[in-house]
């Protein structure tokens, strides 16, 4: 997917007022509206200046947008970062028929925004990045969200507002937890969304984790311990336990009922040869051994 850099779309500078924008619009709209242009480009040159509107028109979707196209150029190649939208404040509106003809890159952004499960008229939407391991024992977490708007002289802002916001044992990615009354005139809708983690991952109500485990480990065997979201516990690595290979443990995962699973992805770990010994032991392994480790790739292709 290509990012698009809606300034340039309109021409106008990052920190334009709305007046400008408009202005930039309606220029551009009596140059490349189908029903009057000539130019042999005016229906795609007029969706990419609608777009374009759509977006930097409303104080919410550009504020969001700012904050994604900082250091991004038109053209390059692109993917939304996880949590790119989450502490911005949304309310709830539809856009024009038109929005169905936008680009991949609108539609990734902002094409669900307007059809939120339960969302109303009235209702504010705000995604909001947790850490997994509130999942498994509940929390109540401070939430600041910025609600952006136009200052006096049409140009962005925002404010800020925080909340506190009570995490039941049990969320899942994509829950949405409705906050009664806490929009001007309807509901606040959070979507949940859990920070990326290097160490875990979830998948529903699933965890996985990359589990790295010593060469001697996962050829003899061993009970190892474990560090999951939920604490600690014992796991036990079959003897001949190979890389890839996945260890379920039941009820693990994330609370509810019943609950997920946890699955541990074994990690072979090789010491390296860094000391006269460890070498020494290295090749006599070798020799008595006689190990291939690509005998199979060798046989497939004979």
């Amino acid at each position: 997917m290509q990012f698009r850099d809606y300034y340039e779309t309109l021409g106008v500078a990052r920190g334009a007022t709305a007046e400008e924008i408009k202005r930039a619009y309606r220029r551009l709209a009596r140059k490349y509206h189908p029903d009057v242009s000539k130019e042999p480009d005016a229906a795609e040159r007029m969706k990419e200046i609608n777009e374009a509107y759509a977006v930097l028109s409303d104080p919410e979707k550009r504020a969001a947008y700012d904050r994604l196209a900082a250091g991004h150029r038109a053209g390059e190649e692109f993917h939304p970062p996880p949590g790119w939208d989450a502490g911005f404040e949304f309310s709830a509106r539809d856009f024009g028929p038109e929005a169905f003809e936008f680009s991949d890159f609108f539609s990734e952004l902002f094409g669900r925004m307007g059809a939120r499960a339960g969302m109303h008229r009235g209702d504010h939407y705000a995604k909001i990045l947790l850490d997994l391991e509130d999942a498994y024992r509940g929390a109540t977490r401070q939430v600041t969200l910025r609600v952006p708007h136009l200052d006096p002289h049409g140009r962005l802002a925002s404010a800020a507002r925080t909340l506190e916001v009570r995490i039941p044992q049990g969320v899942r990615e994509g829950q949405i937890l409705r906050l009664a009354g806490q929009a001007p005139s309807g509901d606040l809708l959070l979507e949940v969304q859990f920070r990326p983690d290097p160490r875990y991952r979830a998948d529903g109500r699933d965890v996985h984790l990359t589990l790295p485990v010593a060469p001697w480990e996962a050829a003899l065997g061993a009970v190892v311990p474990v560090h999951y979201p939920g604490g600690q516990l014992n796991v036990r690595i079959p003897p001949g336990a190979q890389s890839g290979r996945a260890l379920r443990v039941r009820g693990k995962g994330i609370p509810s009922q019943p609950p997920g699973d946890l699955y541990l992805h074994i990690q072979v770990v090789v010491p390296p040869a860094d000391r006269a010994r460890v070498r020494e032991l290295y090749e006599a392994l070798a020799r008595e051994t006689a190990f291939d480790a690509r005998r199979q790739w060798s046989e497939q292709h004979r």
